[in-house]
């Protein structure tokens, strides 16, 4: 009987061994995927691609309901994983959270830069003629060539009617304005820098609602000019390509570098958030 309880005892604590070993083996590996993720070159580029749909990051945002973790915590964590499932995506973030709080961080204040400070699509629906579409597609670091080989750093809104100054272009987000004026590349352009840090960037306008100043506090869906074709050359420059609105978002680094993300995903999701006029 005492030999059959020692029996009992050993194999116990050989099982529950076991189980030890597996459950940190398995909880190695996750780590040494996830440090192998952080540490690869195209960690940024992930991140930079946005690809996210619409309907996931709805779902991001009714994780964060009930979750020690924000929507853009998820949002990093399936840029990183493709996971979509919030069990499998918190796994991960409590990970990144225990061996890598800094990195996390960063990325989760990049990510919110981006999308918390989103209200409307920049461009608004006319109620007097429907027939004035627009389209875009997912143009980002498509090859371009005027004034040297460069990948698109934006996103093309295209109009259905190839008329300048005819579709207005309001802003996406409330902000100030930090750059306004011509460019050899961009044409007129207005840049707005959004309470969390991201600045939005409209080019290639035919001219602008009012005479916008650096430092203009701007609110959003306010009217910022009319869609046009300026640029690809000295101030005044127009008729170099059809009638379309380039859309940049950029966010600054801990570096204080400024690196592009792409904004066909956050287009995709203000599709549904369009104001009319």
């Amino acid at each position: 009987m005492n030999f059959c309880k020692r029996a009992v005892v050993y194999l116990l604590a050989i099982t529950a061994i076991v189980c030890f070993i597996t459950r940190l083996t398995g909880q190695i590996q996750q780590i040494a995927k996830i440090t192998h993720l952080l540490e690869e070159e195209n960690t940024e580029g992930l991140l930079r691609q946005q690809q996210i749909s619409p309907e996931l990051y709805q779902e991001f945002k009714k994780y964060e309901k009930d979750s020690e973790f924000s929507r853009y915590d998820y949002l990093v964590a399936h840029l990183l994983t493709e996971q979509t499932k919030k069990t499998e995506l918190e796994d991960y973030l409590t990970l990144l959270y225990q061996y890598h709080s800094q990195g996390i961080r960063s990325m989760v204040k990049s990510e919110q830069s981006i999308w918390e400070d989103l209200q409307y699509f920049p461009i608004p629906l006319s109620q007097s003629n429907p027939g004035m579409e627009t389209s875009f597609e997912n143009s980002w670091m498509f090859d371009r060539n005027f004034g040297g080989n460069r990948g698109h750093e934006g996103t093309d809104i295209m109009a259905s009617e190839n008329q300048r100054g005819r579709y207005p272009v309001i802003s996406i987000t409330e902000g100030v304005v930090e750059k306004v004026g011509w460019l050899k590349l961009g044409g007129y352009r207005i840049g707005i820098r959004s309470p969390n840090g991201g600045y939005f960037y409209y080019a290639h306008l035919y001219d602008y609602a009012r005479d916008f100043q650096i430092g203009d506090e701007i609110q959003a869906g306010e009217l910022l000019g009319f869609m046009g074709d300026s640029g690809y050359g000295p101030e005044g420059t127009i008729g170099k390509f059809a009638v379309h609105l380039h859309v940049g978002i950029y966010v600054d680094n801990e570096k204080g570098e400024e690196l592009s993300f792409n904004p066909y995903w956050v287009l995709r999701w203000l599709e549904s958030k369009r104001l009319s006029y």
